[in-house]
């Protein structure tokens, strides 16, 4: 083995290499306030390297990025907490770089002969940012998309050149595949590269100029092994096990809903880093956002980078340490602000459940049996009832119809009700409700219609209580079993088989003098036709059939109130009215105990 090592020595000079980087002298000893260096190449390390191996599983297209993010999150042995560690040692790494930076300044380690490697690190920081601003976006997701089209339109305000400078942010006119692969060869190519260019000539000039101490009298002067190599092997430790602990924690690293250009995202944030710039532009009036955005901080990095020549005089160091922490306490400020602001805000808290919710469901849906289909999870959203049937109730049937009292989505209604409450519709419930003379004629049925006193109503509010015998009320009972039993509804399945015998009893009653519905209504082929025909009442067939055109002969024909014939008309496709119908029949995939 000497031998191999003495040969390998001989071709390489690693001995010497190795001495002179561990055997380096400290003045004034080695000490914990020296870790920062170690602990922050110490993370960009784990992040490179967790980096290639999640490269390994991703793919930097628009319909496979989310997708293979899923793979890699919740199918990829081990992939939860690989992508975890990755994106918890992005956060520290912005951390521990502000604070060796910090303490660069407060050393005045910036000053001659040293404003180069100062300069190294201020461009450091901005590739950090930088590459945290590039994988926000990969996942593909709402959250990464909506965030990254606010933050490259800041570009597009940029004087004389800005649409064209966004234009080649985004890979084209429109965000799409060409914006995403364009950042993921910024952030696993371009940025890494210069990242390693950086920290090569920094520990270069680092080594060339040794370390800046403030007070070399201190103690005596050790080398950087052991004492110093201890001190930071501790930090690294540390700097790990907080990750860690991070991770297992929240459960590794947020995935929301796949990206949707369509469907705009109210509870879309930068990061914690990025909040104080996200409040700051809020202070700044339309057309006045290029001094927000460019002039002001333009002017602050100007200065920043300008420390070492200012910091040549005592009181220029002195205005550069008020000017670092004037800078550390306005970031601060308008950090806490913005969080403030949106935990005030409502409208935000909303929309941020909301996103929550989506999120929660298309990873549901995406573990399925029948799994993510071959056009994209995006796909696994837009044909779900769950999540795309209130939404289209609450633009389209909320202006008149109610969903147990709000707009479908949680929201009050703007319009007066003036049509019934659809939320349960054909359930036991609802039928119950529909022949109850306290409630038939209130706005949760009829009260808001134009049949508000028609023959339904007068016929519940008088007929069945004035005009009824008592075996006439007593078969209405299964008679509303019967009815709510032809809405075949999911939910129901296990009650009406186990009313069976009673459900039979009520389709024979409604057809029999005793109750006789056939007066009014056609129940299989038998009766006249004033009203809706009651085979399949409320069923997908017969709910999509009244979407399509309620004027149809077999539904409220000319008697018909206001109702749209969204299919007729060209409202609606049949698969929106699909979703709507779906989701008021409570129709939707829902994973069970042993799939959870």
């Amino acid at each position: 083995m000497k031998a191999i090592l003495d040969w390998l020595d001989d071709r390489t000079g690693y001995r010497g290499i190795l001495h002179e980087a561990l055997f380096e002298r400290i003045p004034g000893g080695a000490r914990w306030r020296y870790v920062w260096g170690s602990t922050l190449t110490f993370a960009i390390a784990v992040q490179f390297i967790t980096g290639v191996i999640l490269w390994a599983a991703y793919s930097a297209n628009a319909q496979g990025a989310w997708e293979s993010v899923y793979y890699i999150q919740y199918e990829m042995w081990g992939g939860w907490l690989l992508r975890g560690i990755h994106h918890y040692m992005a956060h520290v790494t912005v951390i521990l770089l502000l604070l060796h930076l910090m303490q660069v300044v407060i050393d005045g380690a910036y000053r001659a002969p040293r404003e180069v490697n100062f300069w190294f690190g201020l461009g450091l920081l901005g590739l950090v940012l930088g590459l945290s601003l590039t994988g926000y976006l990969l996942p593909w997701d709402q959250k990464g998309y909506w965030a990254t089209k606010v933050a490259t339109s800041i570009a597009a305000i940029t004087p004389f050149i800005g649409p064209e400078l966004q234009k080649f942010a985004i890979g084209g006119p429109e965000y799409g595949h060409h914006t995403l692969t364009r950042f993921f060869a910024l952030h696993a190519g371009i940025i890494p590269g210069a990242i390693v260019a950086l920290i090569v000539g920094h520990i270069y000039l680092f080594r060339r100029h040794g370390i800046t101490v403030t007070d070399p009298d201190r103690a005596p002067d050790t080398t950087f092994w052991p004492d110093q190599v201890f001190r930071d092997a501790v930090a690294m430790l540390a700097v790990m096990v907080t990750v860690l602990i991070l991770v297992f924690a929240t459960g590794g690293a947020e995935l929301g809903a796949p990206a949707d250009p369509t469907e705009p995202y109210a509870a879309a944030r930068p990061e914690w880093y990025f909040m104080f710039l996200f409040q700051w532009l809020k202070y700044f009036p339309a057309g006045w956002e290029v001094v927000g955005a460019m002039i002001i901080p333009g002017a602050i990095v100007t200065v920043v980078a300008l420390m070492p020549i200012i910091g040549n005089w005592q009181m220029g160091h002195r205005f550069n340490l008020g000017l670092v922490s004037a800078l550390i306490l306005g970031i601060g400020l308008l950090t806490v602000a913005a969080y403030r602001e949106d935990g005030a805000d409502e409208d935000f808290q909303i929309a941020k459940e909301q996103a929550e919710e989506a999120a929660h469901r298309v990873r549901e849906l995406a573990a399925a049996p029948t799994g993510i289909p071959p056009t994209g999870a995006l796909e696994l959203i837009r044909s779900d009832p769950l999540t795309q049937g209130p939404k289209l109730f609450a633009s389209n049937c909320a202006s008149c119809h109610a969903y147990q009292g709000h707009d479908g989505l949680g929201q009050p209604r703007v319009d007066e009700q003036s049509a019934a409450d659809l939320h349960g519709f054909g359930s036991r419930e609802w039928v119950e409700g529909l022949f109850d003379p306290d409630r038939v004629g209130s706005e949760e049925y009829f009260g808001g219609t134009a049949f508000s006193r028609g023959d339904m109503v007068r016929f519940v509010q008088r007929g069945i209580p004035n005009a009824w015998s008592d075996e006439q009320r007593a078969e209405l009972e299964y008679v509303m079993k019967w009815l709510s039993a032809e809405a075949d509804l999911p939910y129901q399945e296990d009650l009406e088989e186990a009313e069976s015998a009673d459900i039979e009893r009520g389709r024979a009653a409604v057809v029999d003098e005793v109750v006789d519905c056939t007066r009014c209504h056609v129940v299989y082929g038998q009766g006249e036709a004033e009203g809706p025909d009651l085979t399949g009442w409320g069923s997908r067939d017969w709910v999509l059939r009244m979407l399509q055109d309620p004027t149809h002969p077999t539904l409220y024909g000319e008697e018909n109130d206001r109702m749209p014939a969204f299919g007729a008309d060209g409202i609606l496709t049949e698969a929106e009215m699909g979703l709507i119908v779906d989701w008021l029949r409570q129709d939707w995939y829902q994973a069970t105990e042993e799939e959870q």
